[in-house]
This record gives structure tokens, sequence and C-alpha cells, in this order.
């Protein structure tokens, strides 16, 4: 691949980056936020019921994400095979299992709407099991998002080790993947082993670095004065 091409694959990176924070934003953090009600059965069954379109719209930009990250996962390692084929790889197998994961969660999360949405289920249940089954779906959803955090996290400590070890992105760059990616991690086995010390902070690195990633990857790109000499033999 020579250096326009790998340009050509940093602008899309950077978009589909982009399209990840918006969707992911969306679909996972605002409109599961306004539905589930800690502790409250009833409301968060009322709220799936009153949002039934936003909750499907959700769905549906869930879907666009997963295809951004797993078209993502493709770029990114072309991206970066100059610097290690076998870690690159390794990072997108990381990145692809991640995203298998949490579509395994979006299951339990698309299961909510089911006792409200559908009139046969609905048929078959009281107003108290579908409270309580669609309370329970939106809990596992989020306990399930969370539980596996630990691929999305290696993914990304890798990406971020390959680019400070490359000259065509920035140093910095990589550094801050890595914190991000380690965020992760230390999430995720906080909730596994220490759950009184998990927290959402852990989260914020992640924020940063997807934002700085996709600036870097669209404003500037891959530096095509430097990948030449990572690609030649």
């Amino acid at each position: 691949m020579n250096a326009a091409s790998a340009r050509r694959l940093g602008t899309i990176a950077g978009i589909l980056v982009v399209l990840s924070i918006f969707a992911g934003g969306f679909a996972e953090v605002y409109v599961p936020g306004k539905l589930l009600v800690p502790a409250d059965p009833v409301a968060t069954s009322r709220n799936v019921a009153e949002s039934a379109a936003m909750f499907r719209c959700s769905f549906a930009v869930y879907l666009l994400e997963a295809i951004c990250d797993i078209t993502l996962a493709l770029v990114l390692y072309e991206l970066l095979k100059p610097v290690n084929r076998v870690l690159s790889l390794l990072a997108a197998f990381f990145g692809l299992v991640s995203t298998s994961t949490f579509a395994t969660s979006e299951l339990f999360y698309f299961l909510a709407s089911v006792p409200i949405l559908d009139s046969d289920v609905r048929g078959h249940l009281g107003p108290g099991e579908r409270n309580l089954f669609t309370y329970a779906a939106l809990t596992l959803y989020g306990y399930g998002g969370s539980l596996f955090m630990v691929f999305y996290g290696i993914a990304t400590m890798l990406r971020g080790f390959l680019i400070c070890r490359s000259t065509y992105l920035p140093a910095w760059l990589g550094a801050l993947l890595l914190v991000a990616g380690a965020g992760f991690i230390l999430k995720n086995f906080m909730l596994v082993l220490a759950p009184s010390y998990d927290s959402g902070y852990l989260l914020a690195p992640m924020f940063l670095a997807m934002i700085a990633l996709a600036g870097r990857l669209l404003v500037k790109g891959v530096d095509t004065t430097r990948w030449p000499e990572r690609v030649s033999p």
C-alpha cells in the first residue's frame, strides 16, 4: 500500500471513529440512561412503552455502530500492520471479539421491549411480569456491556503501542490509547473482583482518546512523508 492509499485509509478510519462515537453515545448511553430507572421496574417498563420509537431507533443506531466497528478493525489493521503485522492482526481479533460480545448484550437490550411491543408475548404475561422482564433485561444489558470490556481494552492498548512505535502517527496519540485501554481493562476487573471500587471515571480516557484519534486522522492524517520508511523492505 502506497502513501496516498494510507492517507485515504486514515481518513476512512477517522470517519468511522466519528460515526462510532455519536452512534455509541446515543444508543449505548443516552437512550438506556433515559429508560432505565434504578430499582424501579414499573417506571422502567413505562419509559420503554412510552418511548417505543426511540427504543427501536437506538437499536438501529447500534447496528450502524457495530458495522463501523467491524470495518474499523480491518482499516486499523491495514494502517498499523507496517509496524508489526502480528500485533496488528491480534488487535483486530480482540476488536472483533469485543464487538461480538457486546452484540450479545444488545440482544438483552432488544429483549427488554418484547413484552411491551410484541402482542403475542404481552398476552401471556401479567403487568408485574412484564415490568420485571423489561427491567431485568435492561439490567443484564448493562452488566453484559461492562463484563467484557477487557477485550476492547486490549485491542486499544495494542493499537496504542503500535502507534507509539510508528513514525507516521504521533506517539502522544498512542500513549493516550494505552491509557484509555488500561482504563477499560481496570474497570472490567474492578466490576468482577471489587465492585465497590468500580467507577465510571475509568471510561473517560477512552472518550478523549477516540476524539483525539478521529481528529488526528481527519485533520492531519497519516504522515505520508514517513510512511514509505515503514513499508520498505
